[in-house]
């Protein structure tokens, strides 16, 4: 008995295990923190799958994600019909669900974009087209829905949205309303490439009303192309400075301007008639920073939202517009501010029209250009980069991208970016850059805060252009000491070459930024390689005919002209850039009047705080020092320092100064 007893106590042991694992239905293990936040937070817009939430509302109708996303329309009904889901779970889940069963149309071969064979017949072009056309419409369709089922989530729900504000599913939620958009605006674009944007797009049984009341500027325009900025990567900027909130953010690209390619070099842009009267020098943005919200048109109904056929896409400036009124709450508009101004960038390539128009193989900026890199407005001051020698406005992308990304800077300013080749004689870049800023500045009501108290800054050889910009002096006399030659001081009594000797300040300015700038000139240029450079790099044909010709004209004796390029005062701006040059004796002296505010910023590279052995590389401390400034910055860096985050963080610091000294902030 006893055996038999022991027999079974070893056969009970033995089978035990097998009904504890069978009964045991939570178990635990460590888990790393990533997965955790991810299961938290992707979604079907970070993987192949829906939302653990979506997900979860699914599995009380026993379908699995996929197989809902197939039949969209039975799988949402079905969740309906079940009493104990909220109303924040069904607008949520349907949402995702929806836009889940657009992205997997949108990845299909039929809703590619073909590329279509040579050799394919015209039948084969047209089955191919037409297949397209249809699965984005029916892409279209879901996209309308899932806006729609966002948008009650997000403001028509029993819980108001603030509280909701630490919620995930919140945050989800936003972004499928965002993506949705920017899917829905780019589809619309694909299906009908060849039309203009009408007043009201067809999406199913949906209507979209296009409204530009917040968007005056684009209203009634040809796009050349609006892009999502959330498929847009950029290189070189170290942050891309975007602004969290309600609405999807796009880039509009206006045509190119048809006066662009204007290569004629204009000796006297003061007098000369445009055509048109427009200088084609000066440029609006063509790259506009767009934020685009869909509401309902009339009513803020649940039945009103995800039923009425008609709802609004409403195109906001987000420069002139930081919040969007939705159902009588003011919330956020989100932006991105960096997009539009990396687009010109790239697609412009400034930094090698630079380096070519040093040599003379680029005649695209013989004139200097000047361009607003956001929409005018009359309220914001202004601020004007002038780039030094070899460069080009990229010289200003961390400055730019920064002031763009700081919301008090952003508020009160719009940057106005100078493009001018650096191998024109100094004194011939100054007197354009000047004629060309002071137009710009006339085509603004003089009593808006835009016309008043604007910053000017110049890197290097722009500072001493900046410096003279702000400047009040006539030369013509000291013209007549340090030119020697009797040809040279024949032509500084024309009125030709006389004007360009007489400084008269922008009225417009009341404070000017220096950096690594060589008032004095430098000794840099003067070294062997130096020296071999600038027999490389001439001056621009454009320039020295347009000269010829006017010269012509007033009866001139060419070789008097002719004879002295490359002399004296007309020479390359590098070579004006020597300490031992012309140019540098007749302007060194010349420095704003005293009351006007600068500041200078300067490099150092040397590890001592001497005065006479600080220097950038290239501009020794007593070239760059003023007598007079409002205040002197010395930095750790080369001769690019306004590359620096400490250049960065004193110009901001600066421009706040200005901002309060004029009573703007606090």
């Amino acid at each position: 008995m006893k055996q038999t007893n022991t027999k079974i106590m070893l056969a009970l042991f033995a089978v035990l295990p097998l009904f504890v694992s069978g009964c045991q239905v939570v178990s635990v293990k460590n888990q790393k923190l990533n997965v955790t936040i991810a299961n938290e937070r992707d979604s079907i817009l970070t993987r192949k799958k829906m939302s653990e939430a979506s997900l979860n509302v699914l599995s009380m109708t026993g379908k699995e994600g996929e197989k809902c996303a197939e039949e969209p329309e039975k799988c949402i009904s079905e969740i309906q019909d079940i009493p104990q889901i909220q109303d924040e779970q069904l607008y949520s889940a349907a949402s995702e669900i929806y836009l889940t069963k657009a992205l997997t149309l949108g990845n299909s071969s039929a809703c590619a974009v073909s590329r279509i064979a040579r050799f394919q017949s015209e039948e084969k072009q047209l089955n191919n087209r037409q297949s397209f056309e249809s699965c984005l419409d029916e892409q279209l369709i879901y996209l309308d829905k899932s806006i729609r089922y966002s948008y009650a989530y997000l403001f028509v729900t029993k819980r108001h949205p603030s509280d909701r504000i630490f919620d995930n599913r919140q945050v989800q939620i936003r972004d499928f309303y965002n993506q949705a958009i920017a899917k829905l605006v780019t589809n619309y674009g694909l299906r009908y490439d060849r039309e203009r944007v009408p007043k009201a797009i067809k999406v199913g049984q949906s209507t979209y009303h296009v409204n530009y009341d917040h968007y005056s500027q684009i209203a009634g325009k040809r796009l050349e192309s609006l892009l999502s900025s959330y498929i847009l990567n950029f290189s070189g900027f170290r942050s891309i400075n975007r602004r969290d909130g309600f609405g999807s953010e796009f880039v509009a690209t206006l045509p190119p301007e048809k006066t662009r390619k204007n290569f004629k070099y204009i000796v006297d842009p003061i007098n000369h008639q445009y055509p048109n009267g427009i200088n084609p020098n000066i440029h609006d943005p063509r790259y506009l920073a767009v934020t685009i919200t869909a509401q309902p048109k009339s009513g803020n109904t649940v039945d009103a939202i995800l039923n009425s056929p008609d709802f609004q896409l409403n195109i906001f400036d987000p420069y002139a517009n930081d919040r969007v009124e939705v159902a009588g709450h003011a919330y956020p508009l989100a932006a991105n501010f960096s997009a539009p101004y990396g687009l010109w960038l790239a697609e412009n390539n400034l930094g090698a029209s630079a380096y070519l128009s040093l040599i003379d193989r680029d005649n695209s900026i013989t004139m200097p250009q000047l361009f607003k890199l956001e929409p005018y407005n009359p309220n914001k001051k202004v601020i004007v980069l002038v780039h030094g020698l070899a460069s080009s406005p990229e010289a200003w992308i961390r400055l730019t991208n920064d002031i763009m990304g700081d919301s008090v800077l952003r508020e009160h300013y719009q940057v106005w970016q100078v493009f001018y080749s650096t191998n024109m004689p100094i004194l011939e870049s100054h007197y354009q850059i000047n004629a060309l800023v002071r137009q710009t500045f006339q085509q603004l009501d003089p009593k808006a805060n835009a016309a008043k108290d604007a910053v000017l800054i110049g890197h290097s050889m722009g500072g001493i252009i900046a410096r003279l910009m702000v400047s009040n002096a006539d030369v013509s006399e000291k013209a007549n000491t340090v030119l020697k030659t009797q040809d040279i001081k024949k032509l500084t009594q024309e009125p030709l070459f006389k004007q360009r000797l007489v400084i008269q300040p922008i009225d417009n300015f009341s404070r000017a930024i220096f950096l690594s700038s060589p008032h004095r000139g430098t000794e840099y240029a003067e070294r062997w390689f130096t020296l071999a450079l600038r027999k490389i790099i001439k001056l621009p044909g454009a320039f020295i005919g347009a000269f010829a010709e006017t010269l012509m004209e007033q009866d001139i004796k060419m070789h008097d002209f002719m004879r002295n390029i490359d002399h004296g005062l007309i020479q390359n701006g590098p070579s004006d850039l020597s300490d031992r040059s012309k140019f540098t004796k007749l302007t060194e002296d010349i420095v704003p009047p005293k009351g006007f505010v600068f500041h200078s910023i300067l490099g150092n590279l040397s590890k001592s705080n001497d005065k006479s052995q600080i220097n950038d590389g290239v501009v020794a401390y007593e070239s760059a020092h003023l007598d007079g400034a409002a205040s002197e910055t010395i930095l750790k860096g080369g001769h690019s320092i306004q590359e620096t985050p400490e250049a960065v963080l004193e110009l901001r610091r600066i421009l706040k100064l200005h901002l309060k000294e004029h009573g703007i902030t606090q």
